[in-house]
C-alpha cells in the first residue's frame, strides 16, 4: 500500500513538473508571437500605437487564455 501510494505521489508529481514546463514554453512563445503581432499592428497602422503597452497586454492576455484552456483541455487537467 505504501508502495502504490509513493508511486502515485512520484506519478502526480512528474505530471505536474511537466505541466509547468509546457505552461512555461507556450508562454515565452506567446510572448514572443505578441511582440511580433504588435510589431505588424502598428507597421500596418503605419505609426507607433498610443497605448502600445495595452494593446500588447490585450493580445497576449487573448492568446494565453486561449491556449493554457487548450493546453488544460487536451491535457485532462481540471
Amino acid at each position: 500500500s505504501d508502495v502504490c501510494s509513493s508511486d502515485l505521489r512520484i506519478t502526480v508529481a512528474q505530471g505536474l513538473a511537466m505541466s509547468i514546463v509546457y505552461f512555461t514554453l507556450v508562454a515565452i512563445v506567446l510572448y514572443v508571437f505578441a511582440d511580433w503581432l504588435l510589431v505588424r499592428v502598428e507597421l500596418a497602422a503605419g505609426t507607433r500605437l498610443k497605448h502600445r503597452s495595452l494593446v500588447f497586454f490585450v493580445i497576449l492576455l487573448t492568446l494565453a487564455l486561449s491556449s493554457f484552456s487548450l493546453i488544460q483541455h487536451f491535457a485532462g487537467s481540471a
